[in-house]
């Protein structure tokens, strides 16, 4: 005993040393030397301090529980958020239960309580990156964008706007001037990362930059505040908007090369309390993929699908919010149905992928050549297909709808939550019952989720508290495979890559037009689809969460419960 207390002082003293010098705890420098386990270290922590112990590793944390704390302040207190309390608190991850300085700072910054657990200092690190960016577990590239950032920041740099081989002023610039070569590395990261946004917010103390990867949005390396004037006007020049106008808001478009790739970037500047706040939408024209299976149907539901827009006329409608795919499954769509005997034309706003063989119309609200022009003008064209790229108003949908009467098929999107609201949408805009029961062919809800990374997917046992909320019974279980992602560096720690729909298919038949002829309310007309065997958006998820395909997370954040 007296010889295991005299080795344990001696590496106690050791370790008390090498901390000092390296500025850390005494705890910590052992657990990294491999004197000490970070479990044994976790579990002392928890009982001296009255804590509860947590292994972020082992539980799964929402984006909901994430969203909870923002990325500054989780990385300013090494602070996870796991979730909340039934009072209101927000749980929080710390490896220090004892710094006051940490929790009275996250209960001030957050105006809300905090309830402590305790966990490791890796298990903060190896969180802080996989859930809010930074060193290998993140969806960020320190390597690119924040070395540029350092170089400029380093060098001192000074400029103002620029374009190519002119600045703002008119003045000849060097073509490989800091600001041109920061704003083309923003633009290579996010492509190479799949991001499908790219947003620089201009805030009171930060110029904050983000990426959307698989819908959802991750931090990168702040710009520097100081140089926000000169990138964006880098960026409205590049993009053909006007540099002096900064009261409204303004978009435009940028064609540039990545890899060998062709992409447009699609920009919109919004005023703000601190600057003109940019969005650009990256639109890869080799990267879309048009096979209707590719949009993440099951055998049944293409089946059905490729049925309906085989058609000879009628409208089908796509619905569902902003950023759900519509317009990728309308040219899905249009592709699967293109061939030499069909003309077909489109009416969008803007055109975001040149189709081959089909003929494209791009709206000019500004000169009136609005969709309700475009779409009366192609008519006589003589089409056997038409493509508008949203109904938005009475005289639209009427048009639209007495082409689909008059040997046309039309395929267009709805903003409703559900396939059977859009009857109600459209009839609440104007059009009369009896023009949506007679042209109507089928109305398909959808929504994006992300997929199981194939690389770092494996088997997992559902809990029981996941199964009940998407109502998955015993049975279900024993037959599914559910999948869930580790982690890895193809997904970037996220256990997800890559997303896909889930649909929900509203045919309609005699019975369906009696009930719109009669303009029943859309809960009736819900009713009447689930009896005629309609999936809704939450069972279409539930089958593909128990095919591994997504998890139990993505089909709640993006659905409804029925009940």
């Amino acid at each position: 005993m007296l010889e295991t207390g005299l080795l344990a002082a001696e590496l106690v003293e050791e370790g008390r040393i090498e901390a000092e010098a390296a500025g850390e705890g005494v705890l910590d420098t052992l657990v990294k030397k491999g004197s000490l386990d970070s479990s044994v270290v976790t579990m002392a922590k928890a009982t001296y301090f009255g804590v509860e112990p947590v292994n972020l590793s082992e539980i799964r944390i929402s984006d909901e529980a994430i969203a909870l704390i923002p990325r500054h302040v989780a990385k300013k207190f090494s602070a996870i958020p796991v979730g909340q309390s039934d009072s209101g608190a927000v749980i929080v991850a710390l490896s220090d239960p004892s710094d006051i300085d940490a929790v009275d700072g996250l209960r001030h910054a957050l105006n809300r309580d905090v309830e402590l657990r305790v966990t490791s200092s890796a298990d903060i690190e190896s969180a802080l990156g996989k859930f809010y960016g930074g060193g290998s577990g993140s969806g960020r590239d320190d390597g690119g964008i924040a070395k540029m950032i350092q170089d400029i920041t380093e060098g001192e740099v000074e400029v103002t706007g620029l374009k190519g081989d002119v600045n703002e002023d008119g003045e000849a610039v060097d073509a490989d001037a800091p600001i041109i070569r920061l704003v083309s590395q923003v633009i290579v990261d996010a492509f190479k990362k799949r991001a499908s946004d790219i947003h620089l917010e201009p805030l009171a103390k930060r110029f904050r930059l983000r990426f959307r990867i698989d819908g959802v949005c991750v931090e990168q390396p702040d710009l520097p505040k100081r140089l926000q004037a000169p990138i964006l006007a880098r960026l409205k020049i590049q993009s053909g908007m006007s540099i002096a106008e900064r009261r409204i808001p303004q978009d435009g478009r940028i064609n540039t090369n990545v890899g060998g790739k062709t992409i447009d970037l699609r920009v919109n500047s919004i005023p703000t309390q601190h600057g003109e706040s940019i969005c650009m939408r990256i639109l890869d024209k080799s990267g879309l993929k048009l096979g209707l299976a590719e949009l993440g149907f099951f055998a049944d539901d293409q089946a059905t699908f490729e049925r309906l827009i085989g058609l000879p006329d009628g409208i089908l409608l796509v619905t569902g919010p902003t950023g759900s795919g519509k317009t990728t499954t309308l040219y899905s769509c249009l592709n699967y149905i293109n061939r030499p005997d069909r003309k077909i034309i489109t009416v969008e706003d803007p055109v975001e992928y040149m189709l081959a063989g089909i003929n494209q119309v791009q709206v000019h609200e500004h000169i009136g050549f609005t969709f309700a022009a475009a779409l009366r003008s192609m008519l006589r064209q003589s089409p056997n297909v038409i493509m508008l790229g949203e109904i938005r108003d009475l005289e639209t949908a009427t048009i639209a709808i007495n082409a689909s009467l008059t040997g046309h098929l039309v395929f267009s999107t709805l903003h409703t939550n559900d396939a059977p609201s859009a009857v109600t949408r459209l009839i609440d805009i104007g059009v009369k019952p009896f023009l949506v029961a007679s042209s109507a062919r089928c109305f398909m809800a959808q929504r994006l989720v992300r997929k199981v990374c194939k690389n770092c997917g494996a088997a997992h046992v559902l809990p029981e508290k996941d199964a009940k909320v998407l109502g998955i019974t015993a049975e279900q279980l024993a037959q599914g495979t559910p999948r869930l992602g580790k982690g890895c560096s193809e997904c970037n720690k996220t256990g997800c890559r890559g997303r896909f729909g889930i649909f929900e298919i509203f045919v309609v038949n005699d019975e369906v037009r009696r009930l719109i002829f009669d303009k029943v309310p859309s809960n009736v007309l819900r009713k009447k689809a689930l009896e005629l065997g309609m999936r809704t958006l939450r069972e279409d998820g539930t089958r593909k969460v128990l095919a591994g395909l997504t998890t139990v997370d993505e089909v709640v954040r993006a659905t409804v419960s029925e009940h």
